[in-house]
């Protein structure tokens, strides 16, 4: 399960920013996922309190932003919704699709003390 190390790496993100921005405690954290990352949001929101345990982050609430999967087609350069890593253009059928958004994970918002 890759979200534990996924949530680790948050952990960390956020226990830097907390020093370098002098806040004691993570009331809410918003996680941008792209729908092509292959992160089981259930996973995450499963190990989140198990992670988080004993850190300024331990009572924080979890939140989701989900961003759809977009790719560029080289054959047409049109942009085609995504839904899978591998898809086709809905345009032309192409295979060739470059993914414009639906891989990232990020930190969108915090809200803290």
């Amino acid at each position: 399960m890759h979200e534990l190390s996924l949530l680790e790496n948050v952990r960390t993100i956020l226990e830097e920013h907390a020093q370098s921005q002098h806040f004691q405690t993570v009331e809410n954290i918003t996680l941008e996922i792209g729908a092509l990352s292959c992160v089981e949001l259930d996973a995450l929101t499963f190990a989140f309190a198990s992670v988080m345990k004993g850190s300024l982050a331990e009572y924080a609430e979890l939140k989701f932003k989900r961003i759809e999967g977009q790719g560029r087609c080289f054959e047409c350069g049109q942009l085609t919704p995504m839904i899978e890593l591998y898809d086709v253009c809905i345009h032309c059928g192409h295979f060739r699709v470059e993914i414009v958004s639906g891989l990232e994970m990020k930190i969108t918002e915090l809200k803290v003390r």
